[in-house]
């Protein structure tokens, strides 16, 4: 099933709670088919029908192509839909935010000017893209509204949408929900479904679980908590847990399989000064649907991309040297194909999904082994096949990557001289 549609990647240091930065999950699979020849989601030929779904969620499912539930979904939504909390680890690309997505909206009887979910997530482009995931499930849903709030929009447009057309489904950073909600703008005092996305981002850091625990305390009592991520590590499990009452825990894959499924990771050896000529020859040899390129720098991001464009490669790149439109406008851009090749930071990392990328370039190498898997994990996303090429060029590079070989027992080897196509596009 799906992950979700539009996002904006964009770079560094986003202003309200994004210095990390993400990328927004797209949706990923009409290829849910495909996936299933790879052992995934073929396990449960059983369709979304089985999770007795409202008509109106299953029509939208269709229209989306998703045909059979992916593994995480398999295991969350039956419980979701009943109520239940939950704490779910799997990996990129699975379909975790269709299983809140889905699960809310099945459950969630509108009342005019009541707001009954909340969603938190520490991005912009997360919670704009999980807002698109919300209205486009719930497209026959008419009566249900849906409504993104985050900073760098003036906060009087927020408290306007607010007083005029409450919503009930409410996604955002936890920064200005904190503020509508301290000036009561914004009440949630009939919210029953507690979200946050890529919780470990938000729990991890003591500033924002502040913020966090303070809108929390805010709602009632009696309410479903779910939390999802992509990575959960044993030290933030127990925090996530204090929320919830009782959850059911579930790790799709733990941490030691987290690799992605039909990916195909190597790794250059090479120095800084060849990463340009290295990076040139490769795109000439490579066969792709589109390319996200890794940097470690907005200025090395602008750098890269202007050198690409002089060489005549259909590139552009989105870091948060630019404005919120900007960088809205050049993820559709990318997303929609008419740029091939993406140059980002970080921020594009997490989260955003684009289903036609199906090829990875760490051109640097990222900090750590759950940078890494965010970062290839927007190549063959759900299940389809993508290849990731790591370019190693000092000693801590290796040992980041001896990291993740380690972390998640994997074994990537030097790209050979000639690679078969067939093992990274899909077919």
């Amino acid at each position: 099933m799906g992950e979700i549609k539009d996002n904006d990647a964009y770079e560094e240091e986003l202003l309200d709670y994004e210095e990390e930065d993400e990328k927004a999950p797209d949706s990923a699979s009409t290829k849910a088919a495909d996936s299933a020849k790879k052992g995934y989601v073929g396990i449960h030929s059983s369709g979304f029908r089985d999770f007795l779904l409202k008509p109106e969620l299953l029509r939208s499912i269709v229209d989306s192509g998703f045909e059979h539930p992916s593994e995480v979904q398999h295991e969350c939504i039956p419980q979701a839909i009943l109520g239940m909390d939950v704490l779910c680890q799997a990996k990129s690309g699975m379909g975790k935010t269709a299983v809140f997505v889905l699960s809310t909206l099945q459950q969630i009887e509108p009342v005019a000017g009541q707001v009954a979910a909340l969603v938190l997530c520490h991005t912009r482009e997360l919670a704009y893209q999980i807002c698109h995931e919300f209205e486009r499930f719930s497209t026959y849903l008419p009566d249900i509204k849906v409504a993104v709030f985050y900073g760098g929009v003036n906060i009087k447009v927020h408290k306007d949408l607010l007083k005029n057309e409450c919503p009930h489904i409410v996604v955002g950073t936890p920064g200005r929900i904190l503020a509508l909600t301290r000036d009561k703008d914004l009440s949630l005092k009939n919210v029953r479904h507690f979200i946050l996305d890529e919780c470990d981002k938000m729990l991890e850091s003591l500033d924002m679980r502040r913020d966090v625990q303070e809108i929390f305390k805010m709602t009632p009592h009696d309410k479903q908590v779910m939390m999802f991520s992509a990575t959960l590590s044993k030290e933030i499990r127990p925090v996530c847990k204090k929320f919830m009452q009782d959850p059911m825990e579930i790790y799709v894959d733990d941490e030691a399989k987290l690799t992605l499924h039909g990916l195909v990771q190597h790794y250059i050896k090479l120095s800084e000064l060849e990463k340009n000529r290295k990076l040139n020859d490769l795109l000439d040899a490579l066969d792709f649907n589109q390319v996200v390129i890794f940097v470690k720098s907005v200025n090395r991001a602008a750098e890269l991309n202007k050198l690409l464009v002089e060489c005549n490669f259909p590139s552009i790149c989105i870091h948060s040297g630019m404005s919120q439109e900007e960088r809205l406008t050049r993820y559709k851009n990318f997303k929609e194909g008419h740029k091939r090749i993406l140059v980002a930071t970080d921020l594009v990392g997490r989260g955003i999904d684009i289903e036609r990328v199906n090829i990875v370039i760490n051109y640097d190498m990222p900090d750590s082994a759950d940078t890494y898997l965010h970062r290839v994990g927007r190549a063959g996303r759900f299940g389809t096949k993508g290849l990731a090429i790591t370019f190693v060029s000092s000693t801590s590079d290796s040992d980041v990557l001896n990291q993740v070989q380690e972390r998640f027992e994997v074994d990537i080897k030097e790209l050979p001289e000639q690679i078969d196509t067939s093992t990274y596009m899909p077919s």
